[in-house]
Protein backbone atom coordinates (compact mmCIF):
# COMPACT_ATOMS: atom_id res chain seq x y z
CA UNK A 1 0.00 0.00 0.00
CA UNK A 2 1.60 3.31 -1.04
CA UNK A 3 2.13 5.94 1.59
CA UNK A 4 2.02 9.70 1.17
CA UNK A 5 5.06 11.79 1.99
CA UNK A 6 4.67 14.21 4.93
CA UNK A 7 5.02 17.16 2.57
CA UNK A 8 1.98 15.96 0.60
CA UNK A 9 -0.06 15.61 3.80
CA UNK A 10 0.83 19.18 4.73
CA UNK A 11 -0.09 20.54 1.31
CA UNK A 12 -3.36 18.58 1.33
CA UNK A 13 -4.17 19.91 4.81
CA UNK A 14 -3.40 23.48 3.71
CA UNK A 15 -5.57 23.06 0.62
CA UNK A 16 -8.54 21.95 2.73
CA UNK A 17 -8.03 24.77 5.23
CA UNK A 18 -7.81 27.40 2.49
CA UNK A 19 -10.89 26.06 0.71
CA UNK A 20 -12.80 26.06 4.02
CA UNK A 21 -11.82 29.67 4.71
CA UNK A 22 -12.67 30.70 1.15
CA UNK A 23 -16.12 29.08 1.30
CA UNK A 24 -16.82 30.71 4.66
CA UNK A 25 -15.78 34.12 3.34
CA UNK A 26 -17.99 33.70 0.28
CA UNK A 27 -20.96 32.69 2.41
CA UNK A 28 -20.41 35.60 4.80
CA UNK A 29 -20.08 38.31 2.16
CA UNK A 30 -22.91 36.99 -0.03
CA UNK A 31 -25.46 37.09 2.79
CA UNK A 32 -27.74 40.06 3.11
CA UNK A 33 -27.07 41.30 6.63
CA UNK A 34 -30.00 43.41 7.71
CA UNK A 35 -30.07 44.68 11.22
CA UNK A 36 -33.55 44.74 12.65
CA UNK A 37 -34.10 46.55 15.89
CA UNK A 38 -36.67 44.71 17.92
CA UNK A 39 -38.49 46.94 20.33
CA UNK A 40 -39.36 44.99 23.41
CA UNK A 41 -42.43 46.13 25.23
CA UNK A 42 -42.44 45.31 28.89
CA UNK A 43 -45.89 44.52 30.13
CA UNK A 44 -46.49 45.25 33.77
CA UNK A 45 -48.04 42.15 35.21
CA UNK A 46 -50.00 42.45 38.42
CA UNK A 47 -49.69 39.25 40.38
CA UNK A 48 -52.52 38.45 42.75
CA UNK A 49 -51.71 35.73 45.20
Amino acid sequence: MPQMAPLWWTSLFMMFIMSYVLINMMMYFNMNHTTKKIKMKFINMIWKW
